[in-house]
């Protein structure tokens, strides 16, 4: 089984980091690796509702992956399905939350389901970049 596995200490509360991957709004701001932006954003976040993100190179090209929600935990567990648009195979990513103290908390996000290690390994780096977005909204949102 190719398994992604990333784990990572952000400083700020988990409901906080909670909130940024589930409200519209605060997806836009960290949701894309790099310099790529965030254009659309669309979640329906319960078990069985659906998402759709949109993001966007410098140049104008796009990159759109969706699916539905399997888990819901307030402040502790996101469970989806993830496809890109135009593409058959469908992973799963799995974000744990774990609170260390009033203000750090530890995210463990685990991506599986991958035809290859070569796709497992690209998403390692598209990962690795949004997370970094995501520790610079944190610290910037605070």
């Amino acid at each position: 089984m190719k398994e992604l596995r990333i784990q990572e200490i952000l400083e700020a509360p988990a409901a906080r980091v909670f909130a940024a991957w589930c409200d519209v709004d605060k997806i836009r701001e960290w949701f894309a690796p790099g310099e790529m932006t965030v254009p659309e954003v669309v979640a329906d976040i319960k078990p069985g509702g659906r998402y759709r993100i949109v993001m966007q190179e410098p140049d104008g090209r796009q990159h759109i992956v969706g699916g539905e929600y399997r888990e819901v935990v307030p402040n502790e567990r996101l469970r989806f399905s993830w496809q890109w648009e135009g593409r058959p195979d469908v992973t799963e990513v799995n974000v744990i939350l774990r609170a260390l103290d009033d203000r750090r908390t530890e995210l463990t996000l685990i991506h599986t389901e991958f035809a290859t290690a070569e796709a497992r390994d690209e998403h390692g780096k598209g990962w690795a970049g949004c997370l970094a977005n995501l520790r610079r909204y944190l610290l910037e949102d605070s």
